[in-house]
This record gives structure tokens, sequence and C-alpha cells, in this order.
């Protein structure tokens, strides 16, 4: 079986290469002792993936083990040593992530808060809509402030003025600079404004913000040719006539180019004109106010400028005149030519060769092409390393033009500070002409320009010749990818030459291999914080940082409990070759590779995703959905699950480029050879389409047109389970709110299937096939916490009126069967969503329920049952009420009667009242369940429920007691209220009048079905561990109404007025009164009542009513005036009637839109409310879609709040394995980090304790056991105790509800804390699994409940004491006066939990998937008291009976033919049987008398050994070591011996001789009144022996407890 479990827990994630398609993926699973294959790049190597929280029921621990013994490692890890153990060989059980967070996302780390927007934040988003090119140059006449040297730099727009008319260069010049530009962005209309006269340029400046409406304008000014800027923030241009040089303020130019906008300013002192700007700017913004209409303040402009404000531009001659607005415009020029005059080449190259390198800057495949991509990837790489991310993203990533410019800005910076000229932008930039990627740049250049002699000398044919360019007119020839012509001095190459080839730049590929080294390097690894840690989101990657200062505190990481990692840990710093991965995205060999890379980058978590965003990656990522080639889909599939994990905003970007067709496709392939790992990638697509369905009507319906719903429901019955689950959600999503979809899915029989999956082995599935259920019946599915849902399963106008109804009632019911009992809370708490929807459309059944069942809660005990149905009495009895009063049986057969009997139409009514009635009960249940999120949730929706009822006209029926608070299991027996002391009352209603009354009240046995449960009678179905009064205890006694000093929050939901502790960094005090909290204590009781602020009517409502308002107070005008008439004027049935009819009126409004025009997708407001089924809060009457009233006089519902149906989280909780890493191991298994080094010692040391232990068990088996190690004392009687494998711990249960923990080594308690069973009730069972990773305590008490608790151990400061889980593993319990309570049996190996006791019944619990796997029927009328498991085979296992008998199972066999031996020669109730240590096929077993037997299943049904055949000290409790031969017995306290008891070893093959015996004092002052301290444990002490060394221990009626045995020092362990 584990063997099995094995192979499923290997995940089968994506594993990608950069082969062929075949070379994808092995099927095998690679484990750290693989050995990796050889290859110069690591990305050729397999990926094993590998989950840190697999959301499947096989998921690994996360904390407290590893999987099966195959610590999975990532396979390019070359560092850890592979002789290195492998910790922890046991599966680890109720450690996965479900476990610690019951379905509640997790709370992200607090360095991943508030991620900038990586679209670009609006409004200060730019988008350049127009340009304007005022060039004020005034050939030939030189300004009157600028003194040139000669010679001096001459070219402007790479032409020589002096060498044409001034005019015709003057075009030239403006010709050109508008190429240049166009050559940035081709899609902005520039316009050229040369020389221009102030009304000239008034007049295109007010022209250009017309046009250009709200977006950006780019006004560039070239002022070479005028004076220089004033000091007043003044620019100049000139009259009409070109005689004067006339000044233009900033001011004036703001107001007629508006705001905001791109300026550039190429002229010396430029950095006036910046620094006036923005004061003008400031002053303007500052005036305005608030900008309306999309305008933007004028300081989100943009500015570049040349120098500063006393710096004049360089006047090289090597360098053109204009060399800022080169650098912005031509960068690769100016970069060739400024490499050459500061580089002493080994090879001679000319100014004029540079001209000739072939080649278009826009093909990358030229030499010019691939020098302007690198350029391009390092100005990106450079920026994006020395921005913030809100500077990188505005500037670099909203629009085209904007980010070219700011691009070449850095390499302005790089030269112009050479000469003296620092050119400045607004906003301003950290410096970046040092920047070491620069000489990165500097050796690309290097190596394109070696080539280049060669290249035209030894040309052959011109690569490029053969194509088109853009024509420079009036440039200069030769210009750097301008025209083209032969070179006459190039060599011709002769016959049989091959040309010269030209070789690519290593550039890409090399940083390619950078980023896979930092990647298999460690780049997964965490961190300190410091300056080689991600940068957090206030901390921008260039802010300095001050000297002196110390390090940033450290805020607690609150995943750690998810994943292990300590809160001073945080990610690396992404590696500077991510931008350069992106721009290898475009070439089509490097494309697979980048691929896998970024996918693996992405594997790192949220912040990785966001940093790709931030980068750019989206548009390149959406345009790769359209290539058809196969060898991408994984990686690409992989990509985009985490991109939507992170922001499902993108939903709408794939479907308006049709990017969903791609994901539809893949889900829709049959052959699942065409795609590796064909169920990972399914479920990742089918992740996919539910995210972009997920509130987006339009998503919806695109998934449905392209046959989604077809292909999820076609696969959920997959065999892989992450295709199960997400094929269910992605249901769930499409039909959210979707009316004709729902309506497609009924015809489909989807809900059946969804229903049958409820039995699915993976909790997720269940889980996800509830949620699927839970947005049919009309819960919201969005992620807008606003969005409540309602609206039942839709309109379903292809169905009747009643089978409409039939099919909500019957899907709930079906749910509710299979759920209710479900080990995983996290199911039933999804349950408990499905039951709400059904509450809100339909709450009026619910109203006669909770009637039904209040009165025959009251009459049961009147009747002397006790409070509710546990017996034991109540308010009413001894009262003197006549019980002849049949009211709810009279009600209901009236109502039967009204049906006729033919066509089986009372059948059916009696079918759904009884279908409510199950789901009330295990409404009922649910409120009371150990796991308190449940029981919170639930509460929520029992007190809805008994609000209706308290406001119903059930309330002034004649005999009504509902006015009356019910009474609790610690109210006394008292009088009732005088106004209905004459009732009369007669036996219970029956729905079948001749069922018998009796005072016991049975449980539900599995062959009830909703179809008999009333015919049965409505007392029959209710289970004797539930009444009313514990259901309603919130009502009774406000524990989940607000506290006085609790306010809540606006909308009325507040967390129960007794909270569970709430988790600090500093561990609180365990509250002994109530169980430790879960971990994700997140639950939050609605209340249906508003909180006044004083409680009305004190003298009627007891004091626990102060927390609520009594609903009284709110009475309608209706309800009012029917109460004033007077009593008897309607009848049970007519209320009866009234509400049923009621919740078909909201029906009918509700179908009634399926008459309207078809709407796709949910209502604008209110979730998916269709407009339709009112909040009762608003109305004492139904109210269909329409706003039309239907009053039907009876007014329930006033004042009560809408707080239905429950939201899940679910969804979200899912969502998270698409955000977790799934390519690198977790933290704790990561080889050398703490909680790894932390396993493999408790490994080691596990191993030596085995290894000592089996050397002394012969010397234990002939020695005495009588050495005392320790004795501790605890409060009350320690009856049942168990003792660590490993660990020097030792965990004590007395005889109530708490539970203590001892390191019995130091003799110092641990921790003590409640185990939170009711009053009455006992521990009956301890266990601790999980035993070599840590352990869990698993508790069982006698109310059948099992209860898990985990960091129990402060000493390992893993947390607070949390409950992992609990669940109610044994359902029928009988009573009995002296019984048992519940035995449980684990089995570590098997996964599987035994329960059994005070029932007929043995069940199986299979941890793995934590459902029940047997029923097996005990065939005795005798509780169980004894079972334990072959830990050999673990398939079979014997039990002991209080009648004496022992029976053996086969769990392998039929149910009906499990039991394959019955032993019956024990004359009293056996005590305990345990297993023969050596010999597996015999047994011990000891009864009360205390006889030991031995037995053999070779044998006949007869024991082979007798022993202590009529012993006088009678017998206590036994135990059999579970590795030695020896066995330990106690005596029991009797009248004659009460002092002392003895405790005695033997040896178990050597007869009646004990190794040794002790007289332990008992501490009694004489024989107790009641000799057994519970009445569920048939012992007044405990015993056990330790489960590997020789110790025993034994706990005494004082409350003393001794650690006994014949222990031998071992020799020195590893220490941690």
């Amino acid at each position: 079986m584990a063997t099995q479990q094995d192979s499923v827990r290997s995940r089968r994630n994506p594993k990608f290469t950069t082969g062929g398609p075949k070379d994808w993926v092995k099927s095998h699973s690679r484990s750290s002792r693989g050995h990796s294959t050889s290859s110069d790049s690591e990305t050729e190597r397999e990926y094993q993936t590998h989950s840190r929280s697999d959301p499947s029921s096989q998921s690994r621990s996360r904390r407290n083990g590893h999987t099966s013994g195959h610590f999975q490692r990532h396979l390019n890890d070359e560092s850890v040593n592979a002789g290195s153990p492998e910790p922890a060989p046991s599966i680890p059980y109720w450690s996965a992530k479900r476990h610690l967070t019951c379905g509640n996302p997790t709370p992200n780390p607090p360095w991943s808060q508030k991620q900038p927007p990586w679209r670009g934040a609006a409004p200060g988003r730019l988008k350049t809509a127009a340009a304007a090119l005022v060039m004020c140059l005034n050939i030939d006449v030189d300004p009157p402030d600028v003194v040139k040297t000669n010679p001096c730099a001459v070219l402007e727009c790479w032409v020589d003025p002096h060498t044409m008319p001034s005019h015709k260069a003057l075009e030239a010049i403006g010709s050109n600079l508008q190429h240049q530009f166009e050559g940035l962005s081709l899609k902005i209309q520039y316009k050229p404004i040369l020389d221009p006269s102030i009304e000239d340029l008034k007049r295109f400046c007010t022209q250009l913000r017309r046009q250009a409406g709200n977006d950006p304008v780019l006004f560039y000014y070239n002022g070479h040719g005028v004076p220089k800027p004033t000091a007043s923030g003044e620019l100049w241009c000139f009259n009409r006539n070109y005689t004067q040089y006339i000044p233009v303020s900033l001011q004036e130019l703001q107001t007629w180019l508006g705001a905001p906008g791109v300026f550039i300013w190429d002229c010396s002192s430029a950095g006036h004109l910046l620094q006036n700007f923005n004061v003008f700017a400031e002053r303007r913004d500052k005036e305005a106010g608030t900008y309306v209409d999309g305008k933007q303040p004028f300081m989100n402009s943009l500015q570049l400028a040349a120098c500063g404000a006393n710096e004049t531009l360089p006047t090289c001659p090597e360098l053109p005149a204009d060399v800022f607005t080169s650098c912005l415009t031509s960068p690769i020029d100016i970069a060739l030519r400024y490499f050459l005059m500061t580089n002493q080449l080994p090879y001679k190259i000319s100014y004029d060769m540079l001209t000739q390198l072939p080649g278009d800057l826009k093909d990358r495949r030229t030499p010019l092409g691939e020098l302007n991509w690198v350029f391009t990837a390092i100005t990106d790489t450079i920026a994006w390393t020395t921005f913030s991310p809100e500077i990188f993203t505005k500037l670099y990533r909203s629009d085209l033009l904007i980010a070219s410019l700011f691009r070449n800005f850095l390499l302005a910076e790089r030269i112009m500070k050479n000469y003296n000229c620092t050119p400045h932008t607004w906003p301003p930039l950290p410096s970046t002409n040092t920047h070491p990627l620069w000489s990165t740049w500097d050796l690309a250049v290097d190596a394109c320009l070696r080539q280049l002699p060669e290249m035209l000398f030894k040309g052959g044919p011109n690569p490029t010749a053969d194509r088109s360019l853009v024509s420079n007119v009036g440039t200069q020839p030769g210009r750097i990818g301008g025209t083209m012509r032969p070179d006459p001095n190039a060599l011709q190459v002769k016959a049989g030459e091959k040309p010269h080839v030209y070789a690519p730049s290593r550039f890409f590929t090399d940083q390619l291999t950078a980023f896979e080294v930092w990647i298999s390097r460690g780049g997964s690894a965490l961190t300190r914080r410091g300056p080689l840690s991600l940068p957090t989101n206030d901390q921008s990657s260039n802010s300095p940082t001050t000297a002196g200062a110390g390090p940033p505190p450290i805020v607690p990481n609150p995943r750690s409990e998810y994943d292990g990692v300590p809160s001073h840990l945080v990610p690396r710093k992404p590696p500077d070759q991510l931008p350069i991965v992106l721009q290898v995205l475009l070439s089509q060999p490097h494309r697979l590779r980048a691929l896998i890379l970024l996918s693996q980058f992405v594997d790192l978590g949220p912040w990785a995703v966001h940093l790709v965003l931030t980068i750019g990656i989206f548009p390149y990522i959406s345009k790769l959905l359209q290539a058809a080639g196969q060898d991408l889909r994984p990686v690409l599939i992989f990509i985009w699950a985490r991109i939507l994990a992170v922001d499902p905003s993108v939903q709408v970007d794939l479907l308006n480029t049709g990017g969903y067709k791609y994901f539809a496709n893949v889900l829709a392939v049959k052959n699942d050879d065409l795609l590796p790992n064909s169920s990972e990638h399914k479920a990742m697509c089918a992740f996919i389409l539910s995210a972009i369905s997920r509130d987006y009507p339009h998503g919806q319906g695109a998934c449905w047109t392209e046959g989604v719903f077809d292909n999820c429901f076609d696969r959920l019955e997959e065999s892989d389970f992450l295709l199960r689950q997400w094929t269910a959600l992605c249901i769930a999503q499409m039909w959210d709110g979707h009316d004709e979809i729902k309506v497609y899915g009924v015809e489909n029989g989807t809900q059946d299937r969804l229903i049958t999956t409820l039995t699915d082995d993976s909790a997720e599935v269940r889980c996800a096939a509830l949620y699927a259920l839970g947005t049919f019946m009309g819960a919201s599915g969005s992620s807008d916490p606003q969005k409540q849902g309602g609206g039942g399963s839709g309109t379903m106008y292809q169905l009747e009126e009643k089978i409409h109804f039939r099919m909500e009632v019957m899907v709930a019911t079906g749910a509710t069967l299979r759920i209710k009992d479900d080990a995983s809370p996290m199911c039933r708490k999804e349950l408990l969503v499905v039951i709400s929807a059904l509450v809100k459309e339909w709450r009026g059944w619910f109203v006669v329920c909770a009637w039904l069942y209040w009165e025959e809660d009251r009459k049961w005990r009147m009747n002397g049952g006790g409070p509710g149905l546990l017996g034991g009495g109540g308010v009413f009895s001894h009262s003197g009420m006549n019980l002849e009063d049949e009211v709810t049986s009279q009600a209901v057969a009236e109502w039967l009667d009204n049906f006729p009997e033919e066509d089986g139409v009372r059948e059916e009514n009696r079918v759904l009242l009884s279908s409510f009635f199950t789901i009330f009960v295990a409404l009922l249940e649910l409120s009371v369940d150990p796991y308190h999120e449940i029981a919170t949730n639930a509460q929520t929706i029992v007190d809805y429920i008994m609000a209706l009822l308290l406001e119903s006209p059930f309330t002034r029926l004649p005999s009504n007691t509902i006015n009356y608070p019910p009474s609790t299991n610690d109210e006394p027996r008292g009088s009732p209220p005088s106004s209905i002391s004459g009732r009369n009352y007669s036996t219970p209603p029956s729905f079948n009048p001749a069922s018998p009354s009796r005072p016991e009240r049975p449980g539900l046995v599995r062959a009830d079905s909703m179809s008999n449960t009333i015919s049965s009678g409505v007392t029959n179905t209710l289970r004797r561990t539930s009444s009313f009064a514990n259901a309603l205890k919130s009502i009774a006694n406000g524990i989940a109404f607000p506290s006085v000093s609790a306010a809540p929050t606006e909308d009325g939901r507040s967390s129960p007025s007794i909270p569970y502790p709430k988790r600090e960094k500093e561990y609180p005090a365990v509250d002994l009164s109530r169980p430790p909290s879960p971990n994700l204590n997140v639950a939050t009781y609605a209340s249906p009542y508003s909180r006044p602020s004083t409680p009305p009517n004190s003298d009627r409502y007891p004091a626990s009513y102060g927390s609520l308002t009594p609903p009284s107070v709110y009475t309608s005008p209706s309800y009012q005036q029917e109460a004033d008439q007077a009593p008897g004027s309607f009848m049970a049935l007519d209320v009866m009637e009234a509400l049923m009819e009621e919740d078909m009126e909201r029906l009918r409004a509700r179908r009634r839109t399926g008459a309207q025009p078809t709407r796709r997708g949910r209502a604008s407001s209110g979730g998916h409310n269709y407009g339709g089924a009112p909040s009762p809060s608003n109305s004492t009457f139904s109210m269909d879609s329409n706003g039309s009233s239907v009053v039907l006089g009876l007014g329930t519902g006033a004042g009560i709040r809408d707080t239905l149906p429950l939201k899940s989280t679910y969804y979200d909780w899912c969502c998270e394995y698409f955000k977790e890493p799934q390519m690198r191991q977790a933290e704790p298994d990561e080889p050398g980090s703490v909680q790894y080094n932390h396993q493999l010692w408790r490994q080691q040391r596990n191993e030596q304790v085995t290894v000592n232990t089996q050397t002394q068990i012969p010397f234990a088996e002939v020695s005495r056991w009588d050495k005392p190690v320790a004795t501790m004392h605890v409060a009350g009687h320690p009856l049942t105790m168990t003792f660590h494998s490993f660990d020097q711990q030792l965990v004590v249960a007395n005889e109530h509800d708490m539970i203590s923990v001892w390191d019995w080594g130091r003799r110092k308690r641990l921790n003590y804390f409640c185990n939170g069973n009711p009053r009455g009730t006992s521990i009956t069972g301890l266990e601790i699994i999980n035993q070599e990773s840590g352990g869990i305590i698993l508790s069982g008490s006698s109310d059948g409940i099992v209860r898990m608790y985990r960091n129990y151990d402060p000493t390992a400061e893993q947390g607070p004491l949390q409950m992992v889980s609990a669940f109610r593993a044994l359902s029928e319990v009988v009573p009995i006066r002296q019984g048992t309570g519940m035995v449980i049996d684990w089995r570590q190996a098997a996964g599987t939990l035994l329960v059994g006791g005070d029932s007929r019944v043995i069940k199986v619990w299979d941890a793995q998937t934590e459902t029940q796997g047997l029923d097996l029927e005990t065939n005795s009328e005798s509780p169980v008291t004894a079972i334990c498991s072959d830990h050999i085979s673990n398939q079979t296992f014997i039990a002991s009976f209080a009648d004496g008998t022992v029976k053996v199972f086969d769990r392998r066999l039929e149910e009906e033919d499990a039991i394959v031996r019955s032993y019956s020669e024990h004359g009293n109730s056996v005590q305990n049987v345990r297993w023969h240590p050596r010999y597996g096929s015999r047994f011990l077993s000891a009864s009360t008398d205390g006889e030991v037997k031995v037995w053999d299943l070779r044998g006949p049904d007869q024991s082979t050994e007798t022993m202590f055949h009529g012993d006088k000290y009678g017998l206590s409790h036994f135990d059999v070591h579970p590795t030695t031969c020896v066995f330990v017995k106690s005596s029991a306290i009797m009248p004659s011996r009460w002092k002392t008891q003895r405790v005695s070893v033997f040896h178990t093959d050597k007869g009646e001789t004990p190794l040794s015996y002790s007289d332990l004092v008992t501490g009694l002052g004489a024989y107790p009144i009641r000799p057994l301290p519970s009445s569920s444990i048939p012992r007044s002490s405990s015993l056990a022996f330790h489960p590997t060394e020789m110790l025993y221990g034994v706990g005494l009626p004082d409350g003393s407890l001794r650690v006994m045995g014949c222990k031998i020092d071992p020799p020195e362990l590893p220490s941690w």
C-alpha cells in the first residue's frame, strides 16, 4: 500500500528540456539518488518539479517529514552530497497544507506586500500622441553669447550645413531629424518647425495640443542657433524677419502646450529650462487643485536636458554638434563613433568604414540589427537594475517613444559626462554611466567591429543588398544603416574561395548561461536581508543606505507555519539578466531555452512573476500563443498559469486577443501523447480557463463557446487528482451566476456527476465538487467580498417548477449525506456553503423544520429525556403538563393530507420534508462541530433560521413555546411558565402514526435514507450527541453573538464573543477552558441581528440575551397588526403552507427572469442576485425580481440581516498552488537548511535509538523491571497515557478533558491543554502519530470525536499549540451506563485509524484520503474494549469485547464476512488484547478477573495457554511490550485491597513467574464510593509500555505518574 501511495505522491509536474518533442519529459520520477545528465546547458537536463504544498490528498509534509523516503531534489543541484542519508522514511499524515489552513488563503510574507502596478499607474501613465520638433539653428549666424572653437562640431542630424545652401541644409536637417524620430516610433506624427517666429511657434503648439487631446505631446527644442536660455526660464526664437531674437517664457509654452508633455532641451544651459519648468508647473498645479476629465498635472511631464544650468555643450569636432540629439535618436551611430574615439584598436577601422557597417536596424540577423538588439537589451537592463520599479514602469513600459528616449538617454549620459557635460532628466534618475554592463556593450561592439574589415574587403554578396532601406533624404552618404554602396576597394572573392561569414555575437548566449547559473546555483535559495536580497517595496534598489544604519527590522513571516521559511529569510536579489531574457524571446533560435529559464524563474513565487510582468514580458508572451509549435506548449502553459495566479486581470487580455482558445484546445486534446505530462498541463489549462471565467461574464461565454464546459465534464473522472480538481473548479466558475450554462449543465447531468465526485479519494477534489455545487446553488465564486451571491440555481426555464424545486433540494441533500461525516474539516466547511445557499432560497421550509425540532426537543425534555435529546431532565419536568398534544404531528399529517396519494405526490412531499429535516439536523450537528471554523459558520446558518423562526407566526400559535429560551445541559429542573402550563402533549409527532414513542433515541444508521427518515419518526432521526439546546447555544448563552465589549464591523460581522486564542509572536498561555485554536482561525460569525445600544425587554429575556436584540424589537406594522389579533386565528398548518408558498413565490420570481432578455453573466450589482429574491432584512414579505410585492400576510424576516449564503475561499486557496514553487525543494527539504538538518538529525537519532533498544531485548527478557526512572504528578486521575517512541515525552489524559505532555527524562511538564470534549465524556484514547518526523497528538473521546494537535512541545520552537484536525470518527454511539467510550488503534505504516467502543460497528478511517474505508459490524451487543492491528500486514486486527469475546477481523474480505475468528473463553470483560511481539500468529488477551490467555490463529478456537486463573488481585490494566517478550498487568482496586496496587511484569512464554513486581501506593484515604472515575473508562488507573525502550508508565488514582523499567543507559546519541 505504501508503494502505491509513493507513486501517487510523486507529482508529475512539468519538466522542460531543450530537445525535440520526444525529449520533453521522462515519464519516471527522478529521486535525489538519480544522476543528472551531462550537458553544456543546464536547461538541457530534466527538471523534476516538486510542489511545496501539494494540493492533493497525497501531499507531503512541509514541516514534519518527507514522502516515503524519496527525498526529491532539484536535479541541477550538484552541491548535495549523494551519500547523505534520506530523512524520514515514513509517510507523515495530517501534515499537508490543507491541514494547516483548512482551505483558507495563506497570508503573504511581509516583504511581498503592495506590489507596484506593472501596466503603468493611471493617471500618471503616458502615451505620446503628437510631436513638435522645433529647431532654431539660424545657419551661418552664430549667436552672440557663444564662442566656437576652431575646429568645432558642425554636424546637425549628421548633416554638415556648410556643404549646401543654408535653406537646403535646414530642410535636410529637419527631414533627417524627423526620420530619426520615426525610427523610434512610427505611430506618432512628427512636425518639424524650422527657425520659427514666436507667432508660428504659438500656432503650432496650440494646434498640437488640440490634436493630442489629453494625451502627452513631445516638444523637442534645438537652440544651437539662438542665445542660451535665461536663468528666469526663457528660451529664444526669432521674429518674422530674423532680425531679432525673441524670448519665449516657459509659462507661455506651458499655456500653449498644456499638460502633460515630454520635453527635450538640446541647448547649452538647458538646466535652466528644466528647473524653471518645474517651478512654473508646481505653481500651476497648486493653483488648479484637482484635475478632472482625464487631465494630468504639469508635474507629470517628462523632461530631458542636454546639460546643467551652467554648462555648455561639447564642441569636439569628432562629435556632432547635436550629440545629445544623436544619442537620443541614433544611438548606434554615435556609440560606434564614440567607441572608435576612446579605444586604441589593434585592427584598423576608420570612421568611413563605420558608415558601411552592413545591415538593417530592424533585422536582428544582420550585424547592425544585432548591435541594436544588444544595445536595447543592455540599456533596458541598466535601467531595470538601477531605477525603482515605479520609475522603470513609467518610463520604459508605458510608451514606445518615451522608452526609446530614456533608454538612449543612458548612452547620452555615458558619452557627455566625459566632456564635462551632465545631462539631466525629470524625474531625476540615478547615474548609470559607470554601470558594469557598459563593459559588456563594449565587448559586443568590439566583437562586431573586429569582423568589419573582413566583411567589407572580403565581403562577397552584401547581406542587405536585396533589402529595401528607408531612404535618408539629404543625409551624408555612407551613414550607418543608410545608403549602401559597393566599396571599390573591396577584394573580389576568387573562384572556390568562401566569402566571409559573419559570426553572430555570443552576448545573448552568454547572458542566458549567466541567468541559468543564477537559477541552478542557489537562485531559489533564501538569504538574509541585505544588498544581495530582494529589495522591499518601500526600499527601491537604488536607494542608498545611510552610514552606520543597522539592519532592517525583522517582520514576523506569517507563512512560516506553512512553508517552513524563517522570518529572517527573504528571496535573493534577482539576476541582472532578466530583461535580457525578455529580449531573447524575440529570437527563434534562443526562444525555447529562454522560455524554460523564464518558467524556472517565475516558479520562484509571485514576486518573480511580478518582476517579469514589470519588465514587460506580457506582450511577448501573448504573441507566443499564436505560435503553432508544439514544443512551446508545456512551458507556455506553465508560465501563463503563474501569471494568472498572480494577476487575474489579464483575463481581459486573453479574451481580447483570443489567447484563451490556445488553452481550450489543449484541454480538448484527446491524444495524451501529444503533450508531455498531459494531465498536469490540462489541469493548468483548466485553471487558466477558470481564471478567465471568474468575475467575467464575457469570459464565461467565450469558454462555453469553445466547449470548455464539456471538456471539463468529460475529465471529472480522470486518474490525476489535480485534473479532476481543476475541471470541477472550472465548471464552478463557468456557471457561477450564468443561467444559460447552468441550464446546459443540468441537461447534461453535471450536478449528478459532481455529487458522485463527492466520494473521491482526494479531499481537494471533494471540496472542488462542493465548490462547484455551491456556485450552482447560488453561492458566489467572485473574488469581490461584496458579492455575496444568491439566486439559487437560476431560472431553469426548461424544467417544471416542482422539478426545479426538487432538483435543488436533492443536490443539497445528496451533498449533505455524503459529506456531513467527512473527516476533512475543509470538506465540511464547503458543505456549509452549499447548505447556506439552499437556506437562502428555501428558508420557509427550514423554519418549519426548526419549529418541528424545537417542539420535539421540548416534548422530549418534558417526557423525562433531559435537556435536549441528551437525556437527563429539563425545565418542563414534573410540571403536570398533559402530553396529549400532538401539535407537530397533527400539523404534518394535515399538511400531507392536502396532497393526493395517487401518482406518489404525497410521498414526494414527505420525502421533501424529510430532506429538509435531514439537512437541518446535519446543520445542528455541524454547529457543535469540534473544528471551530465549521462550528462558527454553522452557527451563522442556524441562528439565521432561528431568527426567522422567532419572527414567524409560529410564535403566535396557542401552543407556542418558542418565545422562551431553550434550556441547556446546565439548567436545573424547574417549572414551565404559567402561560403554557395547561398544554396537553401526547406522543412525539410522527409522520407515520404507527410509529411508537419510546424514551430511547437511537442514532441514524447507514441504512436510513431520506425517504424513510420521516416515516420512522422525527425523534428517531436525531443523534444523541446533538441537542437543540446545544446547537442553539449561541441564542441561549450568547456565545456566538458579539459581546458587549466587542464592536462589530459595519456589516455586523464579528468574531465570537469568546474567541479562540490568537497567535502572537510570544505564544500566550493556553486557555484551559477550550481546546487549542486551528492554525488559521479566520471564522467570522455573522449575526442575524443588529446590536442595539441597550438590550430592550430585559425582564422577558435573560441576561444571556444582552449581546443581541430580541426579535420582538424588529416587528413590522403588518406583524404588529397580526400580533394584536387574538391567538388561535390560524393553525400551525396555515403557517407551514404560507411559509412554503412564500418560498415557491420566490422561486417563481426567479424563474420569470428566464422569459426576459437573456443576461449572460452576473448582475451589475449584488453579485448574482438576479435582481430577484430579496433579503429578509428589508421586507416582511417576498418580492419578485421586478420589485412588485407578493404579500402573504406572514411577515417572516422583519429586521433580520441577510447573512447568507456563506462565501467560500476555497478557490483562492487552490490558486496558491500555482503561486508556490514546483521546481525546487521546500525550505525544510533543502539540504543545508535548519529544518533539513534537524530532520536529518532526527532520523539518525531514531535509527540509533532503535539499534540500542534491539541490543537490550535479550537482557530485558530476563531482568527485573522495577527500576524507578521518573515520578510526576498530574491533576485528576491519569486514565489514559502513551509514550513517544523516540522523544522523552509522555502524553497523559485525565478523567475529563485535560491533556498534559511531560518530559519524563527531565520530569518537567511541557504542555497542558483542554481537549474540548463535552462534560460527562472522557478522553478514552491517545496516540502520537508521525513520530519519526516530530509528532501529532491524536485524542479520541467518548463522544466519538477525534482531535489532533501539533506543536505540543514548546522546546522545539515550532509555534503555538494548534489543532490540526477534528472529526466525528464514531457516530453510532450506543448509550451505556458503564462503557468504553471510543477505542482507537493507529497504524503509521498503513495510515489507518481503527475506531470502536460503545458502538456496534468498528470503523476504519484512511488518513491519506480522510475518508471512512470500512464499516465493520461487530455482531455483538457489548462494547469494544480494545483493538490491535497486525503490525506486519496491517490487513487483520483483533478486537476484544466487554462480554469476554475476542474476534479477529480481516479487512480484505467483504464487510459482512470480515469476522474470521471468534473466541469466547473469557468469563469477564476483556480489558486489553495485544499481538505477541515475536510470533506473528499469536496474541494475548487479559480480562478484568486477572486471567491472561495466549491464542494462536493457526490453532482451534481455544487458547493455547491460560495464566492467573482465579487471580485474587483482579486486573485493572494490561499491556504487552511491542518488541520485547514481556507483558505487564496491574491489580484492580478492591475493597480488600485499595491502599496499594501491584504492578507485575512477566515473560510472555515463561508462565506465571514474574520478572518483577512492585506494590505502588494508590494515595487513597479510603475505598472510593465510585470505584471508576469515568463512566467511559472501565479502570481506575492506567498502564502503558514504551514503544521502543524498556520502560513502562503507571498512572495511579492519586494523580501520580511512575515511569519504571530496566532501562539501560544508551550510548551517546547524535546531538542537535
